[in-house]
């Protein structure tokens, strides 16, 4: 072969790999780490490991995903760590709403909101307020007169400053006039042993997190749920309103990813989510979070925020 011949040839080989497609693309040619803002054993850290494999299948391929988690701080952690993420697809995570809105309101806070692009809701869990059985205030109405005789007597553990179950006492001290004391964990699944070991007097977590990690202890009684109506988990266990107080808190934990995330892959992610929750074998295998499992939009969900925010605004200065 001549000397010309061989240039032309290396150069129609060189072109050709330059323009043929790539053999490995988003999905498949890396691991996506679905991120989780608390510790493992929680409603959000349960719920992430549940959905992996039906979110493999669902992608297709050779999709890898692997839970990650970065608990601390009420979720703030997780977050930053998920805005500042490549926008690639490889890096996505839950974002707990009303904690994910509330924390850049009442602090300077390491990201806002518009800094992740939500791809979709997945729960709406209403909170609910748990003690050990053989305590010795074990409804509101008797709650409630021992921290007006006593303010601060009886406490509180929580999943962070500025999450659902920390907002549920600040909204039960606003609307009965008391004060508690907040004890902060880095999850439903760290404070459990201090509940059961009376460290603390009681505990707030979501209905779910209730069921998959109290539901069959007879140690455990749920005192209420924060919400108007009766949740059809848990039929036996009365509202906050029954008691008289307004008071209605929900755990919302959707999917995002960093806010340049591409509309293709947000989009192929919502509809893999969108599936996922509607297939009867994932339903199955959540039983305990199947009655407050909640499918939503991303831009569906994005403009919910705005609502919890204006409701979230005057609580902006028992914060600070």
């Amino acid at each position: 072969m001549s000397l010309r011949k061989i240039k032309a040839w290396s150069a129609a080989v060189a072109l050709s790999v330059l323009c043929a497609p790539s053999l490995a693309a988003w999905p498949e040619d890396q691991t996506i780490e679905l991120v989780v803002g608390f510790a493992p054993g929680g409603g959000t850290d349960l719920m992430a490991r549940a959905l992996v494999p039906f979110l493999e299948k669902k992608l297709g391929g050779k999709t890898r995903i692997v839970v990650v988690n970065k608990p601390g701080a009420g979720g703030e952690i997780s977050t930053t760590y998920l805005a500042r993420a490549k926008p690639d697809g490889y890096t996505v995570g839950f974002i707990n709403v009303p904690g994910f809105v509330f924390i850049p309101m009442y602090k300077q806070a390491s990201y806002k909101t518009d800094d992740v692009r939500i791809i979709a809701r997945v729960v709406d869990d209403p909170a609910v307020l748990m003690v050990r059985s053989d305590a010795k205030y074990r409804t509101i109405p008797a709650i409630l007169e021992q921290l007006k005789k006593d303010p601060g007597s009886l406490s509180f553990a929580t999943s962070g400053r500025g999450t659902s179950g920390h907002q549920a006492l600040l909204k039960i001290e606003s609307a009965a006039n008391v004060k508690g004391t907040d004890i902060a964990f880095k999850g439903a699944g760290e404070f459990k042993s201090a509940l059961i070991g009376g460290h603390v007097d009681f505990a707030i977590a979501s209905v779910g997190e209730y069921l998959a990690g109290y539901g069959d202890m007879k140690t455990i009684t749920p005192v209420a749920v924060m919400n108007p109506t009766r949740v059809s988990a848990i039929p036996d266990v009365p509202t906050i309103y029954e008691a008289g107080l307004k008071v209605r808190v929900t755990s919302e934990r959707a999917i995002a990813g960093p806010k340049a995330l591409p509309d293709d892959i947000a989009n192929r992610f919502q509809q893999a989510i969108k599936d996922t929750i509607a297939d009867p074998a994932f339903v199955a295998t959540v039983k305990n979070d199947a009655a407050v499992l909640a499918y939503m939009s991303g831009a569906e969900f994005t403009k919910s925020l705005e609502v919890i925010r204006e409701e979230l605004v005057p609580f902006v200065g028992a914060m600070k």
